[in-house]
């Protein structure tokens, strides 16, 4: 009951009642017309109460020094304006409190936005298909292994894969793509994304608190609900300016004989623009990350991003696309041109298990090559496979197995194979009978904004470096075309913890980005991590204090940006809130402030502190 009326009472409505008697009542007090219950009291009553059931509160339940907070010192300032008989000054120091903490409010909300149309977006309901029929049932009740249906229009109720049907998904919610995601047989689909064209049939791969879309509101809840560093050092210094305003009132008291300066001492120390710096400026940023997919799991990484002076990145799935593509067909016989080449390559790889034969039929597919039946396929594990391909007898694999088949390579065709390998190019050679005829180099895809992306850090004054378990030769081949020139290969996980530590000595600090298993010590070890959210893999993500949904490391850039400015934003804050504090004190103790005035100066203050901090919400950067 008595939280109920507190609530009530710190409502905008009442709160604007309240300002409205102290207007009230400072127009009567110019008019000096004086009733006999001034309209003061009753701002007091709205917007004091509030004050003092927080103070109690804080009291009760906080522990230690922490029990003394800046509710306590404007209680007692109000309660001393109240002693002095400056109701009016007494009702300016509640009401302008009470606007600052609604002003805090509005800047939490304003910053929780994303959450909230995360929230509309959790669907209710899907359509579960058993044995035939269709149901419509509540999501609580969709397990693994259902089979769903979604109608056009509709909203994916889990995470799943198509297995019958084609589409077209508006994903954007989860990777910020603008226009919708093709869809097919075998493809992945993400709760909270929404179906747009053709009917398709999905097996549940990931339901309730599992799927990415609850996944992504816990986290920035998780968000939400943790302090930065500096936030609980701001509540330290509140607490400890409690007794230092004391003494300094009963100190100025006492030497000028005037109670009115010790008063204003009080009104004017309270320490709240310090105390709302940090988290207003932390939602805020939080807020405005995630409009750009870019989940912030707390305050403290944010803080931490802020001071980053490193930036490790993996490579597999993080610089790179994380797929092979064949990326050369040669042919070695003039007779065989490179579309025939990788017809008879892909006909023979097409019973292949193995991901560089897939990788070749995959592309053969996308080129729209018919392939030729091939016939007496046999694979030899590890090395190569053979296969009849309208007539051809072909041998498919490394050099070893071409060897052991009696196939012997020229020199140019091995200096072509070392060219290659330094090119960080997986290479399958093609035989017929005992020539090789030619050959398909496969190499992972480096991300088209990736050295763009490198560019903006180095001129940001940011190190860039390259952690990763693959050769040297190959990351020393995707280094160079990133722009990155500080290269560490063939790492094992602890091999990255390592080098994370060694960096960390030399710099302010060091934040690691990936997207793999091996990757999560690095990711927890480092100063900052930031782990690609859609494609990485579960504990990366749970690793991380940041992910990026859209997988877009071009906003790696836009994350150290913001992550500076927040920083920067919350000391400038701070500063301020003490300047204005300093100079108050001591224009109070010099009798040139009032409790009314001197209240004004100082509230005037905090709701500065939360206007600066609001408009990090909307600030462009420029990466």
């Amino acid at each position: 009951m008595v939280e109920k009326i507190n609530n009530v009472l710190a409502g905008i409505p009442a709160t604007l009642l309240g300002g409205i008697m102290l207007i009230f009542s400072f127009v009567l007090s110019m008019q000096e017309v004086y009733w006999a219950l001034d309209p003061a009291w009753l701002t007091v009553v709205i917007c004091g109460i509030p004050l003092v059931y927080l103070a109690l509160w804080r009291i009760v339940h906080n522990p230690g020094i922490s029990k003394i907070s800046s509710a306590l010192l404007i209680t007692m300032a109000m309660l001393a304006a109240i002693a002095i008989g400056d109701l009016f000054a007494a009702g300016e120091v509640a009401f302008i409190m009470a606007i600052g903490a609604i002003l805090e409010e509005k800047t939490t909300q304003r910053a929780r936005k994303g959450l909230k149309k995360l929230l509309k977006l959790a669907p209710s309901q899907g359509r579960r298909i058993l044995e035939g029929r269709e149901y419509v049932v509540a999501i609580e009740e969709i397990a693994k292994g259902d089979i769903l249906r979604i109608l056009p229009g509709e909203t994916i109720p889990v995470d799943g894969i198509i297995v019958e049907g084609e589409t077209a998904v508006d994903q954007s919610i989860m990777t910020g793509e603008s226009l919708p995601v093709d869809k097919g047989q075998g493809d992945k689909v993400f709760c909270g994304t929404i179906n747009q064209f053709g009917a398709v049939d999905i097996k549940a791969t990931r339901v309730g608190e599992d799927s990415s879309l609850e996944k992504l509101i816990r986290m920035v809840k998780e968000a939400e609900t943790k302090q930065a560093p500096m936030q609980r050092i701001a509540d330290k210094w509140a607490s400890w300016l409690v007794p230092i305003a004391l003494v300094i009132a009963i100190a100025a008291w006492l030497v000028t004989g005037d109670i009115v300066r010790g008063v204003t001492v009080l009104v004017v120390f309270c320490p709240c623009a310090l105390v709302l710096a940090t988290p207003t400026a932390i939602m805020a940023a939080i807020g405005q990350a995630t409009r750009h997919g870019v989940i912030i799991k707390s305050g403290e990484a944010l803080e931490r991003m802020g001071k980053v002076d490193t930036i490790a990145f993996d490579k597999t799935g993080t610089l790179t696309l994380g797929r092979l593509e064949v990326s050369d067909v040669i042919s070695l016989n003039h007779n065989i041109g490179e579309e025939e080449l990788l017809a008879l390559t892909a006909a023979a790889e097409s019973k292949s298990e193995h991901p560089l034969g897939k990788a070749v039929v995959a592309f053969a597919g996308q080129r729209n090559i018919q392939l030729p039946e091939a016939v007496n396929f046999k694979m030899t594990s590890g090395k190569g496979i053979y296969a009849q391909v309208r007539g051809k007898r072909l041998y498919c694999g490394n050099e070893k197995y071409l060897g052991e088949m009696g196939v012997t390579l020229a020199p140019p065709v091995k200096e072509l194979l070392l060219r290659l390998q330094r090119q960080g190019k997986a290479s399958i050679l093609v035989a017929e009978e005992n020539n090789c005829i030619g050959l398909l180099a496969l190499s992972d895809i480096l991300r088209p904004e990736a050295q763009a992306m490198v560019q903006r850090l180095h001129s940001m004054n940011t190190k860039v470096v390259l952690l990763t378990g693959d050769n040297s030769q190959a990351a020393a081949y995707f280094a160079q075309r990133a722009g990155i020139t500080s290269v560490r290969a063939e790492l094992l996980p602890g091999d990255k913890v390592a080098n994370i530590d060694q960096l960390s000595q030399s710099g302010k600090g060091v934040c690691m980005i990936g997207d793999g298993v091996n990757d999560a010590p690095a990711l927890k070890t480092a100063t900052g991590g930031v782990a690609m959210g859609s494609m990485g893999s579960d504990i990366a993500v749970e690793a991380a204090d940041i992910a990026l949904m859209s997988d877009d490391i071009a906003q790696i850039p836009y994350l150290k940006r913001l992550s500076n400015a927040t920083v920067n934003t919350i000391m400038f804050s701070i500063s301020l809130s003490m300047c204005i504090n300093f100079v108050a004190v001591a224009c109070s103790v010099l009798g040139l402030l009032t409790p009314t005035t001197g209240a004004l100066v100082h509230n005037a203050g905090s709701c500065l502190v939360v206007l600066i901090a609001a408009l990090l919400y909307d600030r462009k950067f420029d990466v």
